[in-house]
């Protein structure tokens, strides 16, 4: 029998435990335990979770690794007590001190070349600047700062004082630095007011310590790079993840600093690095047109495919409440193009298309940033397996678009890490790749074209 491995996928939602042969990836089991709500959550409940969907499985392999939500604050005093509930990356009450720390940095430009990001709330080290500001107490009590997946690593290490993470965690705190491709003190002091104890950065190929039982533990990864190592992203390939936010990232062999905020500068798990281009509005966009027009997923997806490309000049800028990419937190959705012709086909077409084109300007942003044209897309997530998904995307992107088949690829990527971790090689193991389809169209330039005049229309509409 060949050694088994376990990948955790830690998310916002959820605890999911994968476990795999460490030679070719096959799956041999999947559990699955659900996550409290909320934007601030007591780290107890991840590692209740954890000792349900994961914990069981230790037992039967010889190494774990976990990819996990990512920049989310986790604070420990000086007895390695947790000082406070963790403030998760959907948590924007820091919104006042990203602007603050941009400012302090010199603007947007300094802050993308010092910390690979123009900063946004979802980044630590503006929870930080938050907690300093507003609960000094605690602040002060603060000795060590951790992010969730890097919280779990530290449960199930042998040596208890041994904190560790990896570049692709550690680059979106917003105190990393691409340049010296580790932790920049002076950022987070900058934030907290004083330099806490920060994890170790450890190499992707590396063993980062230990269990009591003797499972070797990978130094796990954030998210959207642990979905990138399970499905062995390459460059010149843009992975795609349609959920209810919008991911775009691509692999590339130098750092990146955008100062338009439309490309964030992360690191990859390879020890490469990972831009990564973030809306708000996805998935969310068709449950808007699915409440507008009282149908479910599949009449939506009917109604899209009965119109023609275009919708007959109907564009939705699905801004709703907001957007992260291009930045108007204060936008709204616009609906354009309305005549009394205007069908409930033409609306259900233009949301598809509202959500592909937005799709389209990130990774416009992530060639713009690679200076590489994006020769392939790969999209994942619960949108895919809309019919009108697969018709309509290769449309407005104009390339072929590949469909992995329904999978856990955090948790695939990280066992993937763990196996690399076991095998003490060089380079990660080399799983087959999941079963895909791939759909091709006529692209359809004057769809984006469109949409992209009424998103210029109302770039100073608030």
């Amino acid at each position: 029998m060949t050694d088994l491995v376990l990948g955790v996928d830690s998310s916002t939602q959820s605890c999911k435990a994968l476990v795999v042969d460490a030679a070719d990836g096959t799956i041999v089991d999947l559990q699955q335990v659900a996550h409290p709500d909320g934007t601030e959550v007591d780290p107890s409940a991840w590692d209740k979770a954890f000792a349900e969907a994961a914990a069981p499985q230790l037992s039967r392999v010889k190494a774990v690794a976990i990819g996990g939500q990512q920049h989310g604050m986790v604070c420990l005093d000086a007895e390695d007590r947790v000082v406070r509930p963790a403030l998760l990356w959907n948590d924007t009450r820091s919104a006042p001190q990203a602007a603050e720390l941009i400012a302090e940095l010199g603007g947007p430009e300094e802050s993308a070349r010092r910390t690979g990001s123009v900063l946004v709330p979802s980044i630590t080290s503006t929870k930080l600047r938050w907690l300093a500001e507003n609960e000094p107490e605690n602040a002060q009590r603060t000795a060590t700062v951790l992010l969730p997946h890097d919280y779990l690593t530290w449960k199930l290490q042998a040596d208890s004082r041994r904190f560790v993470t990896d570049r692709s965690e550690a680059s979106g705190t917003g105190y990393f630095s691409p340049q010296l491709d580790g932790w920049d003190t002076e950022l987070v002091e900058m934030a907290l007011g004083k330099v806490p104890r920060l994890p170790e950065i450890v190499a992707p190929e590396a063993a980062a310590g230990e269990t009591a039982a003797g499972v070797i533990l990978g130094a796990g990864m954030g998210d959207n790079a642990a979905a990138a190592l399970g499905l062995d992203l390459q460059p010149g390939q843009v992975l795609v993840s349609l959920g209810t936010s919008g991911v775009a990232s691509t692999v590339a062999e130098a750092p990146v600093a955008d100062p338009t905020g439309m490309v964030a500068g992360f690191a990859d798990a390879t020890g490469r690095w990972l831009p990564i281009s973030v809306t708000l509005n996805c998935a969310r966009i068709l449950q808007f047109a699915r409440r507008l027009l009282g149908v479910d997923n599949d009449r939506l997806a009917e109604l899209a495919l009965a119109a023609p490309a275009g919708a007959n000049g109907t564009v939705l800028l699905p801004y709703l409440d907001g957007e992260r990419t291009p930045n108007r937190p204060n936008a709204r959705g616009t609906l354009h193009g309305l005549t009394t012709a205007t069908t409930p086909e033409d609306i259900a077409r233009a949301a598809f298309e509202a959500m592909l084109c937005s799709v389209a300007d990130e990774i416009q942003a992530l060639d713009r940033l690679t200076g590489r044209p994006t020769t392939s897309v790969m999209m994942i997530g619960g949108a895919t397996r809309s019919p009108a998904v697969k018709e309509i995307a290769p449309a407005v992107l104009g390339m072929s678009v590949s469909l992995p088949a329904d999978g856990e690829y955090v948790a695939r990527g990280a066992a993937r890490q763990a196996a690399w971790a076991l095998s003490g090689k060089a380079e990660p193991p080399q799983w087959p790749q999941p079963d895909s389809e791939t759909h091709t169209a006529e692209a359809t330039p004057e769809v984006l074209q469109a949409y992209r005049q009424v998103r210029d229309l109302t770039e100073d509409w608030t």
